[in-house]
C-alpha cells in the first residue's frame, strides 16, 4: 500500500492535487538528502480536501530546486485517493488523521502502513515533525501541540503565537510523531486562501534551516496557548442545518465566525424543535460525556453554560458527519 521513493518524481512540481493519484499511485513517503541528515518529516493531504499542505510543499521544492536542501527532507503525501476528489475521506475509508499509533483501529490496513512510516522516521531520527492541516470554518492560522515541552512550544510558537494543547482525539499524527521528535501541526485556514500555503511554505523553509530546536521557554508575551477541554459532535440521530426550521437542531448561521472568541456563559448557539430533548454528544479529554458542563438547552435554545472558547466550529455538514462540529478550549498559562 505504501510507496517509499528516495527522488523527486517527475512532474511532483506541476501536478495539481487531483492528479496525484494517477502520478503516485497510492499514499507515498518521499525522501530527499540535505546537508543535515536527520530529515524534517512534513505530512500533507492526512485530509484530501486541504490542499495547502502540498501548495507549499510544491512551491519550497520549487524554490530549492536548483541547490541542495539545508536538511534532509521526508514527506508523506497521504490520502491521494480522496484528493483525486476532493474529499476529506472517501466512503468506506478510515480518517487518515485518526489512525497513526494510538489510534482505537490499530488493525485496519491503512494503520498497519502509518505504523511503518512512524518506524521509517525513528529509523532516520528525523528532526521534527509538521503536519499540515486547512479548516473549513473560520479560524487564524495556528499550530498544535500534544507535550508540554519547551521544544514543542518553540516549534509551535514559530508559526504562530497562538497555539493549541490537546490530547483527543486519538490516533493524530502529531500525537504519534511526538514519541519520536518534537511534533506540531499547523492549520493554515481555509485551503482557498493563498496566504495559507505561503505561510506554510516560509515556515517550512525557517524549519529547513534550523540548527537545533531551542530548549529554552517561549517567552509569555510571545504566545497565546489554550488547551482543548472538550469534542464536540452530533449525533447521528439528530437532524440539523443553519437556520433550517425542519431539522431538529437549527444553528446560528455564522457559528464558525465565533472560532477562537471568548464565548461568555449564556451565549446562544441555536434552537431546536419544540418539545424535543436536545443533547450533544460531548466529550472530555478522558471521553467523558460533559454536555450538561458546558451547555444549556432549556426553552428551546442551546446556550453556553460557561465560558469557554471554540475552535474548529464549520458550516460543512459532510464535516461534520464525518468528525465533529468543532472543539471547546480554554485557556493554559505557559510554565515560565
Amino acid at each position: 500500500m505504501l510507496n517509499e521513493i528516495e527522488n523527486l518524481p517527475a512532474g511532483l512540481l506541476d501536478v495539481k492535487v487531483e492528479g496525484l493519484l494517477d502520478l503516485l499511485g497510492g499514499p507515498t513517503l518521499l525522501h530527499l538528502p540535505g546537508r543535515q541528515p536527520e530529515p524534517l518529516f512534513v505530512t500533507v493531504l492526512a485530509h484530501g480536501n486541504e490542499s495547502t499542505g502540498f501548495h507549499a510543499l510544491q512551491s519550497l521544492l520549487q524554490k530549492h530546486r536548483d541547490g541542495v536542501l539545508p536538511r534532509a527532507l521526508s514527506v508523506f503525501i497521504a490520502n491521494v485517493s480522496a484528493a483525486s476528489q476532493g474529499l476529506r475521506r472517501l466512503d468506506g475509508q478510515p480518517d487518515y488523521n485518526r489512525i497513526w499509533p494510538g489510534t482505537v483501529t490499530p488493525d485496519v490496513a491503512e494503520a498497519v502502513m502509518i505504523q511503518q512510516v512512524v518506524e521509517c522516521m525513528r529509523a532516520r531520527r528525523a528532526f521534527a515533525s509538521i503536519d499540515i492541516h486547512n479548516n473549513t470554518g473560520i479560524n487564524p492560522h495556528y499550530a498544535c501541540i500534544n507535550r508540554i515541552d519547551n521544544r514543542f512550544l518553540q516549534l509551535a510558537s514559530q508559526f504562530s503565537r497562538t497555539v493549541v494543547y490537546f490530547i483527543r482525539p486519538l490516533g493524530v499524527q502529531s500525537m504519534a510523531m511526538s514519541s519520536v521528535c518534537p511534533a506540531v501541526t499547523i492549520e493554515c485556514g481555509k485551503p482557498s486562501h493563498e496566504y495559507g500555503a505561503e505561510h506554510a511554505c516560509e515556515y517550512l523553509d525557517a524549519c529547513l534551516h534550523m540548527n537545533t530546536i531551542p530548549e529554552h521557554p517561549v517567552a509569555s508575551h510571545d504566545i497565546d496557548l489554550f488547551h482543548t477541554v472538550a469534542t464536540v459532535k452530533v449525533p447521528d440521530d439528530v437532524s440539523f442545518g443553519f437556520g433550517d426550521d425542519a431539522a431538529d437542531l437549527q444553528l446560528v448561521k455564522d457559528i464558525d465566525h465565533l472560532n477562537f472568541r471568548e464565548l461568555p456563559a449564556g451565549t446562544r448557539l441555536g434552537w431546536f424543535r419544540q418539545g424535543m430533548k436536545l443533547s450533544l454528544d460531548v466529550r472530555d479529554e478522558d471521553d467523558q460525556p460533559v454536555f450538561e458542563r458546558y451547555f444549556d438547552a432549556r426553552d428551546g435554545e442551546l446556550r453556553t453554560m460557561r465560558p469557554f472558547m471554540p475552535s474548529m466550529f464549520t458550516l460543512d455538514e459532510r464535516v461534520i458527519r464525518q468528525d465533529c462540529l468543532g472543539y471547546l478550549m480554554e485557556r493554559l498559562l505557559p510554565k515560565t
